[in-house]
């Protein structure tokens, strides 16, 4: 569990054994927080996974409102949606917020995990719920590294992928902007190699690394539209919390301050470094030999003036991809295009989507749906909890 604020509507699977992480290390007393919508048909083969950006949460239908809905590409008419707490987040899966077994936090102590274990969590939820085929994994930022990660891990349940402004491997220029909130969130005293009292969190240094990475989401252009030079008290009026300075700035400080009231720093922390572990080809011979022997059909979404995971990015993924699909999202917001202009690109997406189901029924040969061979043994010992009492805050889309 977490201290911080959930949705009213999570649910929560205790894994009732320890979970294997990349590194060796087993993390015990693991819990993963999930939301489902819709139903899972009775071959068990409907289901959709969503994954999360960096701060996000289960509650997708908040934060891509845009991609839900009948007739939408999220559509739980259609298809049993399933999206959770990422391995290592604070909104109720098992992380540095969470108690270890000695009943303390986790804190600076929680084990170092990988885009990969974040998967296979995820997989292990799966296969509790009883899917037996996914038509298609959905995420975009850390949440598109992670669909990425699902077509290598998991071929036979996995039939698609929609990967949203992301790559197949962390660039030297993400992993820079990653070192820089690092080294802002340890310039805070408070910080204290991650040993810090949860009371009284390093508040100045995850406010500074989280305005670091929202000038990275961002792009000049869109900035300059929404700000040019305008005071705070000119675009915010009595809301400005300094009407003579320029509105950027308040606008910067302020996303930083709502972050702290929200998440964990090291939360934070481990899950930039899990971001920065993403290698497709990592320890499994060649990035570009991976590439080629995925069979999925992979749509890669590239927004224009993403100025974080840039364009060449997702064209040398697509390209490399033997069924990959290339998608320009045209949007002057910058990385967060894939959050602020969801509607806009929505309908590729959707068309994306649809046109998988049409070959299926023209029968285009791709991995077919099967049970999966990833079952975590011992499931009797889960313990599933529903319906926990806590005030829903669907204010965060990031």
């Amino acid at each position: 569990m977490t201290a911080f604020r959930l949705s009213e509507k999570s649910r929560w699977l205790a894994l009732g054994q320890p979970l294997l992480l990349e590194s060796g290390t087993e993390l015990p007393g693991v819990e993963i927080a999930y939301r489902t919508w819709g139903q899972l048909n009775a071959a068990a083969d409907n289901a959709v996974i969503v994954c999360h950006a960096l701060t996000g949460s289960p509650d997708a239908d908040a934060w891509w409102g845009a991609l839900f809905g009948p007739g939408r590409t999220l559509d739980p008419r259609r298809y049993f949606i399933v999206c959770s707490n990422v391995l290592g987040g604070c909104y109720g899966t098992t992380g540095p917020a969470s108690a270890a077994p000695d009943g303390r936090l986790w804190g600076a102590r929680f084990p170092r995990v990988t885009v990969r274990d974040q998967v296979r969590l995820q997989m292990a939820l799966a296969d509790r719920l009883c899917i037996r085929g996914i038509r298609f994994v959905i995420g975009g930022s850390l949440g598109g590294l992670q669909a990425l990660e699902w077509a290598v891990l998991d071929t036979e349940r996995v039939d698609a992928v929609v990967s949203l402004a992301a790559s197949g491997r962390h660039s030297a220029w993400c992993a820079a902007w990653s070192e820089a909130q690092r080294l802002a969130l340890a310039a805070d005293p408070k910080f204290r190699d991650g040993n810090y009292d949860p009371a009284d969190p390093p508040r100045a240094g995850l406010a500074a690394a989280r305005a670091i990475a929202m000038v990275s989401y961002r792009s000049p252009i869109s900035l300059d539209k929404r700000f040019g030079r305008a005071s705070g008290g000119e675009v915010f009026a009595d809301r400005a919390a300094a009407p003579e300075e320029l509105a950027v700035r308040g606008w910067l400080r302020h996303h930083g301050s709502s972050l702290v009231e929200r998440f964990d720093a090291n939360s934070y922390l481990a899950l930039i470094d899990a971001m920065d572990t993403h290698d497709l080809g990592r320890d499994r011979g060649s990035y570009e030999r991976v590439l080629n022997r995925l069979g999925q059909p992979v749509l890669v979404g590239s927004i224009t003036s993403d100025a974080l995971y840039v364009a060449v990015d997702q064209q040398d993924l697509a390209f490399l991809l033997p069924r990959g699909e290339f998608l320009e999202i045209d949007s002057v917001h910058g990385h967060d295009g894939f959050l602020i202009d969801a509607a806009g690109f929505e309908p590729q997406v959707r068309r994306f989507v649809d046109g998988l189901e049409d070959a299926a029924r023209e029968g285009c040969p791709w991995p077919v749906s099967a049970s999966t061979n990833h079952v975590v043994s011992g499931s009797a010992a889960g313990e599933w909890i529903f319906g926990i009492d806590k005030p829903e805050d669907a204010s965060w889309q990031r």
